[in-house]
């Protein structure tokens, strides 16, 4: 059981450190759960939602000024604690290792999508952007070259196929942070069952449940089509061990990440 009878944190402007990271992944709901989490009196979030301060090169190539990023929070008595969402962070490789030297008692939540669907959704952002004239399946096959040219780095625009394996990202977290800190969700069911995966989330934060907010869904893309069944099965093929690699770290039923593409 939780003691929502604690000590509220002192009058300051800005917290110490951050209490959790929002950390991933892209297109899986991280939007809508920082909605949620907004709405809470006890909770801080950044002026910006996506900082992208653990996953930016030329700051860490220094001595790094961690006033630079708790200048975007502003704590109050209420405040019990402050977190900010970048979902790049669980997929860009350096990330997680900073934030482990930032504060090693910081937690991690993150969200995961069917691979396929999460990288269609990525192509239509990308598409509705301008950035990317390629079709899906093209787009797809020209992948590899993508991500070689933007090496040693990772890509950040193109990682539609890349950013789905999700077990790499999930082994890189274990690798720093003990279970106890992780709280990994899946993207369906906090979609259908919100209130029952928000209840999940700030009793993993440690503060008191919600009263009243109104759950719907949030930053949904419009898409000009749907994913057609070649591309579903191209998909399928490739993130097929995956998701199985998936089933076994988290103990999670994915059959419907096997099922639902395409339709």
């Amino acid at each position: 059981m939780i003691n929502f009878s604690m000590n509220f944190r002192r009058d300051a402007s800005q917290p110490e450190k951050l209490d959790f990271i929002l950390a991933g992944a892209q297109k899986a709901g991280t939007t809508a759960l920082h909605y949620f989490l907004e709405k809470h009196p006890n909770i801080a979030l950044s002026d910006d939602q996506e900082l992208h301060f653990f996953d930016n090169e030329n700051r860490f190539a220094q001595t790094v000024d961690y006033a630079e990023l708790h200048r975007h929070f502003r704590v109050t008595h209420r405040t019990r604690v402050s977190g900010e969402c970048t979902p790049t962070y669980t997929y860009w490789k350096p990330a997680l290792e900073r934030i482990w030297n930032y504060n090693r008692e910081i937690k991690l939540i993150i969200l995961l999508r069917n691979p396929a669907e999460r990288a269609f959704s990525h192509w239509n952002m990308q598409r509705e952007r301008g950035f990317d004239p390629l079709d899906f399946l093209p787009a797809l096959q020209a992948e590899p070259q993508r991500l070689a040219e933007a090496a040693p780095l990772q890509s950040r625009r193109f990682s539609y196929l890349d950013r789905g394996f999700y077990s790499e990202q999930l082994e890189r977290v274990n690798r720093f942070f003990p279970k106890q800190q992780v709280l990994v969700l899946k993207y369906e069911t906090f979609r259908d069952e919100q209130q029952k995966s928000l209840a999940t989330v700030l009793e993993f934060l440690g503060v008191p449940p919600l009263r009243s907010v109104r759950f719907k869904e949030r930053n949904k893309i419009a898409y000009e089509r749907r994913m057609t069944r070649k591309e579903a099965d191209y998909l399928a093929e490739i993130y097929r061990s995956e998701i199985e690699k998936i089933e076994q770290l988290l103990g999670w039923d994915c059959s419907d990440w096997r099922s639902s593409a395409g339709r």
